[in-house]
């Protein structure tokens, strides 16, 4: 092997490396979206006069997050219809300006929420049904404690 395809081997073994550690960095659970689609990397062939284009493909964007503001506990702005297919990943943040415990249920997850702390539900719809997303803050103030209703049709 000459040392011009052995330079050619250490670069393309470096630049897969270098793609290989950009993909494999984890996700922010913020408000973030990954971007969908493919990535092509130029790497030098072995001889180093002609290139090698790979694609990879990347994973699929994760849904949006429906976003619900709760103002002195009551939604700001009309009760959300979050529509999903079994199967599908649900996103949900609710943003309070007061302390706030939001219940998911039916499937019986609770987040907390607080100023400058939003409750953030991020789970796969395995129930098919109707179910409610409420506010028990507002629920003792003797206010409508419903944020939204999720829901979940076959997949």
């Amino acid at each position: 092997m000459s040392r011009n395809q052995r330079i050619g081997l250490v670069i393309a073994a470096l630049v897969v490396a270098v793609v290989a550690f950009v993909v494999a960095q984890p996700g922010d659970d913020g408000d973030k979206q990954p971007s969908s689609g493919t990535t092509q990397t130029q790497t030098p062939a072995g001889n180093g006069a002609a290139t090698e284009t790979e694609t990879q493909a990347q994973q699929p964007a994760e849904p949006p997050a429906t976003r619900i503001n709760v103002k002195g506990g009551v939604i700001d702005g009309d009760v959300k219809s979050i529509k999903v297919a079994k199967g599908d990943t649900v996103r949900i943040v609710v943003s309070s300006d007061v302390p706030d415990e939001i219940h998911l249920h039916g499937y019986d997850i609770e987040k907390e929420a607080a100023p400058g702390k939003p409750a953030r539900f991020k789970f796969k719809a395995t129930l098919e049904g109707a179910f409610e997303l409420e506010s028990h803050a507002a629920e003792d103030a003797g206010k409508e404690p419903l944020l939204a209703r999720l829901l979940v049709g076959p997949s």
